[in-house]
Parts: C-alpha cells; structure tokens; sequence
C-alpha cells in the first residue's frame, strides 16, 4: 500500500535522540484527551528475550510516562502469523508489531536483506548500520513501499546450525537436508551457504528431527534452546551465520499520537533495543556455559566461519540485484 504523503520515517536505537521524532505529532499538545490504547503484537513465547525484555519493557516504559497511552500485548502469534500481522500493520488493525527483515520481505523485498547470511558482521555493525544514513534510506524505501514506519531494529542472536553431524565447514553441509525457514531470503542463504534447504513450519521442526524428516536446522541459541533440540540433535556448530534481526514496526497510528505520548514510545523503544542485545548475550552465555559443561550435545566452536562468510558474501553478490544488492552493498560499506 502506497502513500502520497508521508511523515518521515521512524527510526530510534539507542544512539537516537528520543526528541528527534517529538516535531512529527499530531496536535502538538502535551498529552491526549483519554487514554490512547495501542495494540503490540508479536510471534514470540513469554520467557524469549523479544517479548520479556523487548514487548514488556515498551509497555513498562510508555505506560509509567503517564502520558495517556495503554499497550495491550498478544504475543505467541495471538493475533496471526507474520504475514497476516505485516497485513493487519498496514492496514490500521494491529498498531505495533516485532517482525522479522525477511518476512517483512514479503511486502518489500530489499528490507529482507538485512537478513542475508553473513551481511553483518554482528548486532554492533547492525546498530551501527541502522544508526547511518544509509539504515536511514532502508526505512524510508520500506515506508515508501509498504505504508509502515519502523520505530527500531534489534539483534536477536546469531543463527547457528544444529545437526547428527559436526559442521565446520562448506563441504560438511553436503548431502544434509537442513530444516530453513521459507522466505526467499532465508533459501537464498541456504544456497549461499551451500545447504539442501528443506521446508517445515517451525512448529514442526522438533518433530521432523526426531523422526528424521530433516538432518538438521539453523535458529538463535534462543530458540534452540526453547524447542529443545538437543534432545534430538547430536551437534551445535557455532557458524554464527546470519544475525535474527527483528523491526519493531507501526501504522499509521503513529500520527494520532501527540507530542508526549510520540516521545514515550520512542523513549521505551529505544530501551528495548539496548534490553533485549543485553539480553540475548546473557541468555547466550548462560546456556552455551551449561550445555559445554552437560552431555546433552556437543558444541562445535572451531567452525570456519572465514570459508562460510567468504562463500556465502561472494553468492549474495552475484545472486542480489537492483535494490537488495543496493542495500547489500550498503551494509557492507559499514562492516569495519
């Protein structure tokens, strides 16, 4: 959906001024008549570092500036998966949303690029990118295109593979059917980094390791550890492949808001994306120290991630064009 007009768009990590948004309100008042209730929506289980250190935090925050503004929080895909949220965002009926850059890829497809493998060389890069003028051009394209304004972008972890066979290299995939998520850009990374790239819902990936349907999958230490899957997994190979990058995201329900209440969003937002890289580092240590001293699974920590970067970099290059190679391009311009 197409805008005529369009605010600027929306953009605040830790490294932006919460008042360099206050001049895009509404009425220019200091606070709404009643109370403002926004919905904030998101696909993730209470105790994962995106809704009690990212969706909880917003609401904790916007909520104690006593400015007139309520958040309402359905979480574990209480209001549809990502691509009927993304709809139900550019529509007006859900207010705010945590979504993937990839699934977001789906209404414009260079966004998606901030999930290519090895496109960041960690969530330091992906703050530093999302803070420069270059991040800046990506939101407002994607406002542009899609009529949804971003509010702030966050690192939820590397990705790394999971499988009955160590993965320390390229040539190690070889012959593996790995479980991939299926958006375009996560089977353009597969084929970037030499995977067989097999399709199943994330609901059923325990299942299809246990019965051997797939041989093995790639997700953040988070979610590996949340489904369980060293109980049905021998190896965790530390590739460290792609970063899981989550766009906090929002209607145009953003331009009823007045100055005060702009402020406290923006403010709690860029609480969160501090919050939750704390988090997921803490939570990544936490449960690397336990399964290196358990019997669980073995960790893998001498990938050579300089032969999977160099491959997968060198496809992307090809394989990207137009505006996601331009975005490519741009986010490898930032990599020190």
């Amino acid at each position: 959906m197409t805008r005529t007009t369009k605010l600027p768009v929306l953009l605040t990590l830790a490294t932006v001024p919460a008042l360099a948004l206050v001049g895009c309100g509404g009425d220019g008042g200091d606070a709404a008549e009643g109370s403002v209730s926004l919905t904030l929506a998101h696909s993730y289980n209470d105790d994962q570092p995106q809704a009690r250190c990212g969706a909880d935090l917003i609401k904790e925050e916007v909520e104690a500036a006593d400015v007139g503004l309520e958040i309402e929080i359905f979480g574990s895909s209480q209001l549809g998966g990502d691509a009927d949220r993304i709809a139900s965002v550019a529509s007006g009926d859900i207010d705010l949303d945590i979504q993937g850059a990839s699934a977001l890829g789906a209404v414009h497809e260079p966004i998606s690029v901030l999930d290519a493998a090895y496109v960041f060389d960690d969530a330091e890069h992906l703050t530093a990118f999302m803070d420069s003028p270059e991040g800046q051009a990506v939101v407002e394209d994607f406002a542009d295109s899609a009529g949804i304004h971003t509010l702030g972008a966050w690192s939820a972890g590397a990705r790394h593979f999971t499988a009955d066979d160590p993965i320390r290299s390229p040539e190690d995939l070889s012959g593996l059917r790995i479980r991939f998520p299926g958006s375009p850009q996560f089977l353009m990374n597969a084929r970037a980094l030499g995977a067989d790239a097999t399709e199943v819902a994330y609901e059923e990936l325990y299942l299809s390791l246990q019965q051997g349907a797939v041989d093995g999958q790639e997700n953040p230490i988070t979610n590996i550890d949340s489904e369980n899957l060293s109980e049905v997994q021998d190896y965790l190979s530390l590739s460290a492949h792609q970063l899981n990058t989550n766009l906090v995201i929002m209607s145009d329900r953003w331009e009823e808001l007045v100055d005060a209440q702009q402020e406290a969003l923006t403010s709690a937002v860029e609480s969160a994306v501090a919050s939750v890289t704390d988090c997921v580092a803490e939570d990544e240590e936490a449960t690397l120290d336990e399964w290196r001293a358990g019997d669980d699974w073995e960790v893998i920590d001498d990938v050579d991630v300089d032969a999977f970067q160099d491959q997968a970099l060198d496809y992307l290059d090809e394989a990207l064009d137009d505006e996601s190679h331009d975005v490519f391009e741009a986010i490898r311009s930032t990599s020190e």
